[in-house]
């Protein structure tokens, strides 16, 4: 019924709607909707025995609605993650069939070799698992859906956590048997860091001993969420048909040679208690993060469709809720109703609420409107080696990017033109003109680095870049052949590609290291130098990375004095070390504060004292590694007008942290893992016993059915050569994952060897370098030269002058 004169009274109860710039009151059964921002024609619908609560209205825009907001409206920027072998390759390969995106289905590990299309690399296809993640964009329904496809192995875990810095959404796989696993609670942190709503897809139904009700348990207690399923299956593991929708009480099943028919049909009967007693816990849940839901469950009454779905898609976008969908991507169930559930639960571009820093304004926070017309602020968060260049991928936030335009990179002031502007496909390109706001898209010819944010000029904005974990694992690398100029080309290239991956020159063996998240990660890169620069290479054994850090507080007070003749150098630094016990910003691991007062130490000095200190955090006196969970406070110093410099005050704060360091009860810090085993339940006695002989601590030990898995806190360094263990003691039965935790101190008597072998390791590097200089140069050879070092380089350099005469 159309009502003319409704009473408002916004005083009684207010608040948002779904849509943008639209807001609701209700008065007593009456609700009336009313647009702020334009015109609109609101059908009011009285609720009998209801107060204060939503009304189910039908809303008449006028036809001049912003095209820019109509696009906007129809636009969806998703990512699927999961953990590895949970099927959200597979589940990404049906969605780009269903959608028309490719002709024909292709299998991970398929017989015809060809491969998943998100899958482009041949390493991936080889190995069957996903390396790096990868763009694409579809149609559904009227609406653009850009989709990340990202990796579940915990060695790949940036290119979730970039992809995830940059979307609206995501769609978070969960398999039917394995449930909630380590890289599920990964991928749980990683989402809720950047604020992502999400969808949960129970995976492979289809398998024996799927149970989606313990995946919903565990979705509760170990990733402490908020859900429920918005779904019930048909059938059961191999007799798995379909799912029946718990809005609106119908069943789905999936037709045709590859499911890509849907007939929808009636709740079957035998369903109809088990359907009945979900749906009471869907609207139970549902209570708990929507007000509007509780009001109704309070007053024991039924919600009706309209105020169910629209309660979803409210407690869904604001992140108290998450919707769980089923089906099997791999038998081809469920995947069409999950892309339905992401254009109406999940959030457009305008309706999250993006930030970026005024660095004109003391770096405040400033609101990011998605909107075409205003000035442009984007975002690089991946690159990537094409056939035609660098390959820069980008989200814009707002404006409009077009080819040919010009873009200023906001770290470096670099201004440059835009050559070529593409959509991705996977590894395929489709050239465009303009990329309006809210849209993911890749540019040609820009010079930057992973996280820069790029604007037109016309505004100082930037954004913060995404959180970068740091290496656990490292390992030296050399070519074969002394003349292969790829070799550097090809690390500086990864290192530029992926912020995991690090590359540093040992200052005492003068060995190359590499640095990674695992074996595998490192194993990867070594193997594409092969294929893709034809450098083979020799690798020493993986060094784990250990850090150093400090116990207790210590003062300083260091005079760095140096005179030989002319200018000299001075400078005195005083303050104190501390232990860093809260989490850093930005994923620092040390600090930097300057207290100081007066003009004691002119403020020009000031950046080379921290320069100093930074420095000497990089390497450790304990065992040469990274010096981590450290605070340096500047309080005073003393200048000289003449002798002092920059270079005298960072020499001044390496020594004064080197001095402190040593009487901080320095220890030494060993990465710990969260090490999940599954192994049938006759091998649990030995699965345990093989984590207890590597120092783990067993947290957990979960039975399902035939199988029992076992979560365990392993040190990182008792875990090389784990995997041939278990597949010894399991008869190759075996599975395990791993993903780093923390860092934590190493017992007393193990950092006592780490210390001696550190020591060990620098004299015989001495030795190494005196025995090379010796031999090049034939004035060492003199008596003065000889008295100029201490007596174990002496008796090295003899040994070595008997045995070249003896050769």
């Amino acid at each position: 019924m159309q009502v003319n004169r409704p009473i408002v009274q916004f005083a009684i109860h207010q608040s948002r709607c779904n849509n943008s710039g639209i807001a609701f009151c209700v008065h007593q059964n009456t609700s009336t909707y009313l647009c702020r921002q334009q015109p609109t024609i609101a059908r009011i619908r009285n609720i009998p025995n209801r107060s204060y609560s939503s009304a189910a209205v039908d809303l008449q825009q006028q036809p001049e609605l912003d095209s820019d907001l109509a696009r906007l409206q129809k636009l969806r920027n998703i990512g699927i993650s999961a953990h590895i072998d949970s099927g959200k390759t597979t589940l990404t390969e049906r969605i780009l069939y269903y959608t028309g995106r490719i002709e024909a289905i292709h299998e991970v590990r398929g017989k015809d070799n060809v491969g998943a299309k998100m899958d482009s690399m041949e390493l991936e296809r080889e190995k069957g698992i996903t390396i790096q993640s990868a763009a694409t964009y579809i149609h559904w329904k009227n609406h653009n859906i850009n989709i990340i496809d990202t990796p579940g192995h915990v060695d790949f875990t940036i290119e979730v956590e970039r992809a995830l810095r940059v979307l609206d959404s995501a769609v978070l796989v969960l398999c039917a048997v394995g449930g909630v696993q380590s890289q599920t609670i990964t991928v749980d942190r990683q989402m809720k860091r950047y604020n992502i709503p999400r969808l949960t897809f129970i995976n492979k139904m289809d398998r024996a001993g799927a149970n989606p009700w313990r995946v919903l348990e565990q979705m509760r207690s170990k990733l402490r969420l908020t859900t429920a399923a918005l779904q019930i299956p048909i059938g059961a593991e191999n007799d798995f048909k379909g799912v029946v929708d718990l809005v609106n009480f119908k069943a789905y099943y999936n037709e045709g040679a590859n499911g890509e028919s849907i007939r929808e049909d009636a709740l079957p009967q035998s369903l109809a208690p088990l359907a009945a007693e979900k749906r009471a816990e869907l609207i139970a849940n549902l209570a708990e993060a929507d007000d509007e839901i509780a009001d109704v469950f309070l007053n024991e009454q039924e919600p009706t469709l309209e105020q169910l779905a629209s309660a979803i898609r409210r407690a869904t976008i604001s992140r108290k809720f998450v919707p769980v969908f089923m089906g099997s991507a791999y038998h081809n169930k469920g995947v069409q109703l999950l892309l339905d559930g992401v254009l109406n639960y999940l959030p457009a571009p305008h309706q999250v609420e993006n930030y970026a820093l005024d660095r004109s304004n003391n770096e405040d926070k400033v609101q990011l409107a998605s909107a075409s017309a205003d000035s442009l602020v984007c975002l690089a968060f991946k690159l990537e080696e094409g056939r035609f260049g660098q390959l820069t991928y980008m989200r814009v936030y707002r404006g409009a990017l077009k080819k040919g335009g010009w873009l200023v990179n906001v770290r470096t002031n670099k201004k440059t033109k835009i050559p070529r502007l593409v959509r991705m496909h996977s590894n395929e390109m489709e050239d465009v003109d303009q990329v309006g706001s809210g849209e993911i898209c890749a540019v040609f010819g820009m010079e930057c680095a992973s996280g820069d944010t790029f604007t037109d000029g016309s505004n100082n904005l930037t954004m913060t870049s995404m959180y970068v974990p740091q290496p656990v694992i490292s390992l030296s690398i050399e070519p074969k052949s002394k003349d292969s100029p790829n070799f550097s080309k090809a690390l500086s290239r990864f290192q530029r590609e992926d912020p995991t991956f690090r590359v540093h020159i040992d200052a005492e063996s003068k060995q190359t290291i590499i640095s990674g998240m695992g074996e595998l990660h490192l194993d990867i890169y070594v193997e594409r130098m092969k294929r893709e620069y034809n450098v083979e290479t020799v690798t020493g054994k993986p060094q784990v990375a250990f850090r150093e850090t400090i116990t207790q507080e210590v003062p300083f007070v260091y005079t760095h004095k140096k005179q030989s003749g002319g200018s000299g150098q001075f400078a005195r630094v005083k303050g104190y070390i501390e232990p860093i016990q809260e989490p850093l910003e930005d994923g620092k691991t040390v600090e930097f504060v300057n207290q100081t007062v007066g003009m004691n130490i002119p403020t020009q000095y000031i950046p080379s004292v921290e320069k100093g200190f930074l420095e000497a955090c990089e390497k450790g006196w304990l065992i040469g590694h990274p010096v981590t969970n450290v605070r340096f406070v500047l309080e005073d110093g003393l200048a000289h007008a003449v002798d002092s410099s920059d270079i005298a005050f960072k020499l001044a704060g390496i020594y004064a942290f080197r001095e402190a360091f040593a009487k901080a009860s320095a220890q030494v810090l060993e990465p710990i893992m969260d090490v999940s085993v599954s192994a049938p339940v006759e091998f649990q006695g030995s699965v345990i016993a093989l984590l207890n002989k590597r120092k783990g601590t067993i947290s957990d030990t979960e039975p399902r059915d035939d199988y029992i898995e076992v979560h365990a806190e392993v040190p990182l360094n008792e875990m090389f050569g784990f995997s041939t263990d278990l597949r010894s003691i399991t008869q190759g039965k075996g599975e395990y994952s791993m993903e780093y935790k923390l860092h934590q101190p190493v017992l007393a008597y193990l950092q006592q060897e780490l210390v001696n072998e550190f020591q060990r390791q620098r004299k015989a590097a001495e030795v190494c370098d005196f025995l090379s200089r010796g031999t090049l140069n034939t004035s060492y050879s003199s008596p003065r030269w000889h008295t100029s070092y201490p007596l174990s380089m002496k008796r090295a350099y003899i040994v070595y002058s008997a045995m070249k005469d003896t050769a």
